[in-house]
């Protein structure tokens, strides 16, 4: 019987979710003599546990948190989420260390104006009052989020791994037939150095949402002229088929007027969702982790 834990993370993935993580994405290991954790209870993932409280409680008004709303969705909402919970790139704020120990923008303050670029965030030239609408914003977020409880909401690279790289790798080279199109040492060499936690099952169940996107399918079309044309899927619905022609432009055809083929390499992942258990998306994903 499958079980219903990864799909539950695959659906999460689908409506556009992402990780809050660290730079780096990648869960620590357990140190030598420990055991390696196995959270499957959820009562001990990493998921359950709450974020740093805040060391010194802070209150702003709340003019000056609308206009830090503001700044940081339109600055620093596309890395960090536009709650600031996470979003593209950026880490969950909210349940950040650095975050619970700023006292009015002391820690917050210089990071944002430095930059990491070691991380990819850029540096920000921001005034002081801009700056401190930013820092009245994300902890207003953060006490709203401690209220809420029930620890984070997204997904760790801790709670993905908990599976078997060897068995992983049996499966893919066996049963999953993904060797069929993939090779460790081809396609996907060092995909665990380009994509990591959340991003690297993201790349794994629907790698069609990933970045970079992989090419559009091929459509061959028969036309009632006797001419064949072969050109990539712009787009399909119940009556109408569209390509695009080597200009890049749209050429739409009505499906009942041509006969058409759509050799499209991504949908063996999608019939995939269908055939994973529980264990074979932990072992696959261990495994992948291991491409560095």
């Amino acid at each position: 019987m499958k079980k219903v834990i990864w799909i539950s993370v695959a659906a999460l993935i689908a409506g556009g979710i992402v990780i809050a993580q660290g730079p780096t994405g990648q869960a620590k290991g357990p140190s030598k003599g420990q055991a390696k954790a196995q959270p499957r209870d959820p009562a001990q993932s990493p998921a359950s546990q709450p974020g740093p409280p805040t060391m010194t409680p802070q209150a702003y008004p709340i003019e000056q948190i609308r206009a830090g709303e503001l700044r940081f969705t339109s600055q620093c909402g596309f890395c960090h989420g536009r709650d600031a919970a996470g979003g593209e790139t950026g880490p969950d704020l909210t349940r950040s260390h650095l975050v619970a120990e700023d006292a009015g923008g002391d820690k917050i303050g210089p990071v944002l104006r430095a930059g990491r670029p070691d991380q990819g965030m850029p540096s920000f030239n921001v005034s002081d009052t801009d700056l401190g609408a930013i820092v009245a914003f994300i902890h207003d977020q953060k006490t709203k989020f401690e209220a809420l409880g029930g620890g984070r909401r997204a997904v760790d690279a801790a709670d993905l791994a908990t599976g078997d790289a060897t068995a992983g790798r049996r499966y893919f080279n066996g049963e999953g037939g993904c060797s069929g199109c993939h090779a460790a040492t081809g396609d996907l060499a060092g995909i665990a150095s380009r994509y990591q936690g959340l991003a690297l099952l993201q790349r794994m169940l629907y790698p069609s949402s990933g970045r970079p996107a992989p090419a559009r399918p091929k459509v061959t079309l028969s036309l009632p002229s006797g001419q064949t044309v072969v050109a990539p899927l712009a787009s399909e619905d119940e009556f109408t088929i569209a390509v695009l022609d080597p200009s890049g432009t749209r050429q739409t055809y009505e499906k009942k007027a041509v006969k058409f083929q759509i050799d499209d390499p991504m949908s063996a992942h999608f019939d995939q969702l269908g055939k994973y258990t529980d264990d074979d998306m932990h072992n696959v994903f261990a495994y992948l982790d291991t491409l560095k």
